[in-house]
């Protein structure tokens, strides 16, 4: 058949478009507002300057709806992080469940960038839209804002590297609710993400002192190779000036790595709040840097990518709202809680706020390729898909191919049977 007569074009039924019924006709089930109990969060938009002005002032509704979008999105990323710390407490961590907390910490990037891009909604007012209603919010002010705090102490923030907010504990914004202060302690006593990844670093295979195989003895003898060929070059230098530049240069970079390798130096680096993970854990992460294309390093790598997206994320955002805040009311002005205002907001913009700080700082560590310490056939079995069977697996019954890549599978990337690293 051909033309206007066919009942299909382009296989689909001309009446395709109206073909099925009106559920809601024949089912007891909830509508669309029930379920998402619209009414509650529909209904929440209470404008002060409606309340307690003489007019209504329109852009308060923008205000209140974006700091709600806000709260909502707070709650979700504690959801996720709360199920991720969850998956990390346990001493293995299964490739499948590996696999869904990259899906669940990149949920998380993409929500921050979400965040990150409404602070723009709110520059469309004019800071004399903003001072029409802003007299009305006092004493409220986002530094109240349970669940962000919430977030930043389950993520790792440490209470001692948070600048004081006038002078006191930021918990002492809560003081009137004792339920809020009471999830705030617990938040801080429970293991942080950041505490719990370390942990997870700490038990990359490659690192145990004893085996010949040792990650970090290599890494050692590499980098003062690397050194040591430095300053025979500028050694060689017959431009005293250029000679004296490049040999300050290899003494500097030789203090660099002794940080790293000097357990005692590291330590009072951490103390001193300039660095975040335990010695061993950022070792592990320098190795899973630079073998990330080793099969069971890819996946560990790539969620160390992502939790710097994070950190960096919330930097931008913060310095978003940091810009808003002084395109609205100034730098001078005080908080509508008290604060500083702009001036506190900016001292958030520092490296204290960055929980996984070290991550950011590992370039400083990598050498050139032709530097790393090739991996030996040990360590290339190990962190390849498949383990070769051991001689255990052999005397258990010769349970043939099929049965040994089961067995494999089942500790993929991991290593879970010796308790170290586990993708």
């Amino acid at each position: 058949m051909s033309g206007g007569g066919c009942p299909m074009n382009n296989g689909f039924r001309s009446n395709d478009a109206q073909d099925g019924i009106n559920m809601a006709d024949h089912s007891t089930g909830m509508m669309y507002g029930e379920y998402l109990q619209l009414d509650k969060i529909l209904d929440g938009q209470r404008l002060m300057s409606e309340q307690l002005g003489s007019e209504t002032v329109h852009d308060e509704h923008l205000f209140i709806v974006t700091h709600q979008a806000y709260e909502l999105w707070f709650k979700q990323i504690i959801y996720e992080l709360d199920s991720v710390r969850e998956m990390f407490s346990t001493q293995e961590i299964e490739e499948r469940k590996m696999l869904e907390v990259l899906k669940r910490m990149n949920r998380i990037v993409l929500i921050w960038k979400l965040l990150r891009d409404q602070v723009m909604i709110l520059e469309t007012m004019t800071p004399l839209d903003f001072m029409e209603f802003r007299e009305y919010l006092t004493p409220s002010s986002g530094f109240q804002s349970l669940q962000f705090r919430l977030l930043e102490n389950k993520l790792g923030i440490r209470q001692e590297h948070r600048v004081r907010y006038n002078q006191s504990n930021y918990i002492k914004v809560f003081g009137n609710d004792p339920t809020a202060v009471v999830e705030l302690q617990r938040s801080e006593e429970e293991p942080s993400l950041c505490e719990l990844v370390q942990r997870w670093l700490e038990r990359t295979p490659g690192l145990d002192e004893e085996h010949p195989s040792n990650f970090w003895s290599q890494y050692q003898e590499a980098v003062d190779s690397l050194i040591r060929e430095q300053q025979n070059e500028a050694e060689a230098t017959k431009d005293e000036t250029l000679k004296g530049h490049l040999l300050n240069e290899c003494q500097k970079k030789k203090e660099i790595f002794d940080s790293i390798f000097d357990v005692d130096i590291h330590n009072a680096l951490v103390a001193r709040g300039e660095r975040r993970f335990s010695h061993k854990a950022l070792q592990g992460a320098i190795m899973i840097t630079f073998y990330r294309d080793e099969p069971r390093f890819n996946q560990p790598h790539q969620l160390l990518s992502i939790l710097m997206d994070i950190d960096s994320l919330i930097t931008k955002w913060r310095y978003n709202h940091v810009m808003l805040v002084q395109r609205m009311i100034g730098s001078q002005r005080i908080g509508t809680g008290g604060s500083s205002g702009y001036q506190y907001l900016r001292s958030t913009l520092s490296d204290r706020y960055k929980v996984f700080l070290d991550l950011f700082n590992l370039s400083t560590f990598i050498l050139p390729r032709k530097h790393i310490p090739p991996l030996s056939h040990y360590m290339k079995t190990r962190l390849s898909i498949r383990e070769q069977p051991t001689s255990q697996n052999r005397q258990a019954g010769l349970h043939g191919e099929e049965d040994n890549k089961s067995q494999s599978g089942s500790s993929l990337g991991g290593l879970e049977t010796s308790g170290e690293l586990s993708l």
